[in-house]
């Protein structure tokens, strides 16, 4: 049976990833990293033929992920910000093919919220069904890019208090329905669905293969294994599906978060924690390995 690609996203070195963290590609490898999840990077942050020679000399594969704000998204009021945020997804899809990557995934319909400085706030049903109809129709441009490259966008549902607009699975099932391309599926993060949706198993077992990329993460964003995420029912779940997709870490809870701290916000590493990276990886491959049999 084919195992799923496991990765880490950049963010659990350094942000941003500049050249200067190449060296980090070497420890994902020994970490068992089949591939990193980088941002999708901003003019002059990253060089893509370096930046992919540099991770294939250490057999790693390129993923990314997107950056929406408020001045490039879909579902904003403002219609210069909306063709911004098209304008941005179709440069992430141009970027993707210069760095050789194949999959960029987030939030990619915008409506950020606290994060980006934007409190929220209740719409009436006019209002919710017009940023719906516009979100899907940039969609449809994006995704229609995307296809003509040989991309594919996944989009991401975020928890509540990180957007008003994409939630759970069944909301991502259906923006991604709604545009119908095979260009746009859905990626679904365990963070976020163990506050939002009512059963993650269940909702893997939804998605099928709508679900094209998929992200493993604790419910406090700390190794696997050391919070309440069922893992043997996801994994049982993925395995059900037929998902043989990537599956990215992203690991940033810290361990010497002291009173106080802001634990909302990305913070950088204080020691090496390449050993919990690898056995959370293994961890995983465990339990899917386990599911495979199962089956």
């Amino acid at each position: 049976m084919k195992s799923n690609p496991i990765g880490v996203i950049s963010m659990f070195y350094a942000r941003p990833f500049g050249r200067e963290h190449f060296d980090c590609f070497a420890r994902a490898a020994r970490a068992g990293m089949q591939f990193v999840e980088l941002l999708v990077p901003e003019p002059g942050e990253l060089d893509a033929r370096e930046t992919k020679a540099a991770a294939a000399a250490n057999g790693l594969e390129i993923l990314f992920a997107a950056r929406v704000n408020l001045q490039r998204d879909l579902a904003s009021p403002d219609p210069a910000a909306r063709a911004a945020g098209l304008a941005y997804l179709e440069s992430c899809v141009a970027t993707a093919v210069a760095f050789g990557a194949k999959i960029v995934g987030g939030p990619l319909y915008g409506a950020p919220l606290v994060f980006a400085g934007r409190a929220p706030a209740p719409v009436d049903e006019a209002t919710r069904r017009a940023r719906v109809d516009q979100v899907t129709e940039a969609l449809r441009k994006a995704a229609a890019r995307a296809a003509d490259n040989g991309v594919v966008l996944a989009l991401e549902p975020l928890n509540r208090f990180e957007t008003d607009f994409a939630n759970t699975t069944e909301h991502a099932l259906a923006i991604v329905d709604s545009v119908g391309s095979p260009a746009l599926g859905a990626m679904l993060d365990t963070f976020h669905m163990s506050m939002e949706d009512r059963d993650i198993a269940a909702a893997i077992r939804k998605a099928g293969s709508r679900m094209v990329h998929f992200q493993a993460n604790e419910n406090h964003r700390g190794f696997l294994g050391d919070g309440h995420v069922d893992w043997p029912s996801v994994a049982r779940a993925l395995v059900a599906v037929g998902y043989r997709g990537p599956i990215t870490l992203e690991p940033f809870r810290r361990d010497d978060v002291p009173v106080g701290t802001c634990v909302a916000q990305w913070r950088a590493p204080t020691r090496n924690e390449d050993a919990e990276l690898a056995a959370s990886a293994a961890y995983l491959r465990a339990a899917l390995d386990a599911a495979g049999r199962a089956k």
